[in-house]
């Protein structure tokens, strides 16, 4: 597999994904707020809208990896999987009983156990009883790992509840035949022996939805609350080490809000010239504008320079954007769709791009802009062919009821391995 990605926007030629497995159908309500989630889904609409969702992606790209397989195949090997188990175990402190069980499973039924958890033979009282918890965000694939460039980042997870995501990811891209000689990790958040609990409010952390791919020399990086100061200067010093060919990096810092929990929840590129944008925090004059800095790679030192606005720093490095509002002109439709990740677009192919069909006034202003409002029936039935060879433009609405309960949309569900450069 080779790792390229230099945009949001190029053709899309491989993803990761994965389809929610079991880690989302052993929840209950009093497990909800320590793993992130306000409502409990139904794993079986779920899962078959996420094999629609993969077969939309399909449409354009050539591959569509999904992590458990790829982390079985990892496991495959006898000397892999017992590195591994051990430092799961010395980062967890697993009992010698857990971590020898764990070494006799097969690479499948250990794969979906470290996804899916491992209930306790003990159970009782309210809460389910687990010798190791599931990780069921882990269908948001975007925010374990990051692809830049040639190279890719493993992230540090803000919480408990999602931190062994990284560390599967840091496996499968360290040992996967296919991808430890694809390309190389510019950083590595969980290096050494990070465990699973966050250390303090004061280490490193970054995640995947916080970085948003300009072009080859230009990313954006949001300080939100999943990514840190701390998190971005770790990253900028990576970069500036390495020859990632990054030069410059704006840093957008928004409100604390769990509503803005990434910085691609209110911003995200459509096409060469296009971006779907929350407007109360991305318009200068918004009622909870973010702050935005730039970083010069190219200098010596790193410092933040301060912009007037996201859309203004962009445009003076050469994107001449126009901003498509997330639920339209009306205060109250953007805040219900911004809620529902209709500012959170994930690009096909410039000018193609995926979005949940219940964010309707978001979808009115795409047509707007020309975009062809096309419902996943008609692609999944053969009633419409997308050609991809003409300039047409195409917003693709997913139905995605269930998925979309649990505040993650298309780009949160997908990170692109490659794409082509444009």
């Amino acid at each position: 597999m080779r790792l390229n990605v230099t945009s949001e926007i190029g053709r899309l030629k491989s993803v990761l994904v994965h389809l929610p497995g079991r880690e989302i159908d052993v929840m209950v309500p009093p497990m909800m707020t320590q793993l992130l989630f306000d409502d409990i889904l139904y794993g079986q609409v779920a899962r078959e809208e996420h094999r629609r969702f993969q077969q939309l992606i399909r449409f354009v790209a050539g591959d569509v990896f999904d992590t458990q397989d790829l982390l079985e195949e990892v496991l495959e090997d006898d000397e892999t999987k017992d590195e591994i188990v051990r430092d799961l175990a010395k980062r967890n402190g697993f009992t010698r009983r857990l971590t020898q069980w764990l070494r006799e499973q097969s690479a499948g039924a250990l794969a979906e156990v470290l996804i899916g958890g491992l209930p306790s033979e003990k159970g009782g009282g309210e809460l389910p009883k687990f010798e190791l918890y599931p990780v069921p965000n882990f269908f948001f694939a975007r925010d374990p790992q990051v692809v830049l460039g040639s190279g890719v980042v493993i992230c540090g997870m803000a919480t408990q509840a999602r931190r062994r995501e990284s560390l599967l990811s840091k496996y499968v891209f360290e040992h996967h035949r296919e991808l430890r000689d694809g390309g190389r990790i510019y950083t590595d958040f969980m290096a050494g022996d990070e465990r699973e609990r966050p250390a303090s409010r004061k280490a490193p952390t970054l995640e995947g939805g916080d970085v948003i791919v300009a072009s080859r020399d230009l990313i954006l990086l949001g300080v939100t609350e999943r990514t840190n100061r701390a998190g971005v200067l770790q990253l900028a010093r990576a970069l500036k080490k390495s020859d990632s060919g990054v030069k410059t990096i704006l840093v957008v810092d928004l409100p604390r809000q769990r509503s803005f929990m990434h910085l691609d929840t209110v911003f995200t590129f459509t096409s060469r010239s296009e971006c779907l944008i929350y407007p109360p925090v991305i318009l200068p004059d918004g009622s909870q504008a973010a702050t935005v800095y730039a970083i010069d790679l190219t200098k010596k030192s790193i410092s933040f320079s301060p912009q007037k606005s996201l859309l203004g720093a962009l445009r003076r490095r050469g994107f001449e954007l126009d901003p498509i509002y997330c639920g339209g002109k009306r205060a109250v439709d953007q805040q219900r769709e911004q809620w529902t990740d209709g500012a959170n677009a994930f690009a096909l192919a410039p000018g193609i791009i995926l979005l949940y069909e219940r964010n309707v006034r978001t979808a009115e202003e795409l047509a707007k802009f020309d975009y062809h409002i096309v419902y996943e029936d008609d692609l999944l039935l053969g009633r419409l062919e997308l050609e991809t060879w003409t300039d047409k433009k195409y917003a693709i609405q997913l139905a995605g009821h269930e998925l979309s309960r649990a505040r993650g949309g298309p780009r949160c569900m997908t990170m692109p391995l490659e794409r082509e450069d444009v």
